[in-house]
């Protein structure tokens, strides 16, 4: 899937990750399984940057992978090699601002008026987004192709 870049220290804080680098491999993985994501992929760390290898069912589980790993303390780079079983239109990966809400961006990305589609993009983003009233600038975001 290529390379993607992350604000290394926005996101997620987990143990044995800090600003200057990211957690162990170890831990990474147990991050996915805690959201819920396969944690049979091979993931490799070295200083800021994470390697993930191995295969996604789908474009959307493969980005929710990306961005578990890379939405955590201490990675500023997640380069995929994920093998994608049933691959569809990716999603745009958007950078939250500071002043941004879930609201602007969906009229952003889905057009004027389209607003309250906020939902969809709160939906493709768990992790991080738990709270739509509590995103935080340097999160990396899906935003999902309109349907």
């Amino acid at each position: 899937m290529g390379l993607f870049k992350f604000i290394k220290d926005a996101g997620a804080k987990i143990f044995g990750g800090s600003a200057a680098k990211a957690a162990d491999a170890a831990t990474l993985q147990k991050e996915l399984a805690s959201h819920g994501l396969p944690a049979n992929v091979q993931v490799d760390v070295n200083g800021d940057k994470v390697t993930v290898s191995g295969a996604a069912m789908t474009t959307e589980e493969a980005e929710k992978i990306i961005l578990a790993l890379g939405n955590t303390v201490g990675v500023g780079e997640v380069e995929s090699n994920l093998l994608i079983h049933n691959e569809v239109p990716p999603s745009v990966m958007y950078t939250v601002k500071k002043g941004d809400t879930l609201w602007k961006i969906a009229e952003t990305h889905y057009g004027k008026g389209k607003g309250a589609m906020y939902t969809e993009i709160v939906a493709a983003n768990s992790p991080p987004v738990k709270n739509p009233d509590l995103i935080m600038p340097g999160w990396v975001l899906r935003i999902p192709p309109q349907n």
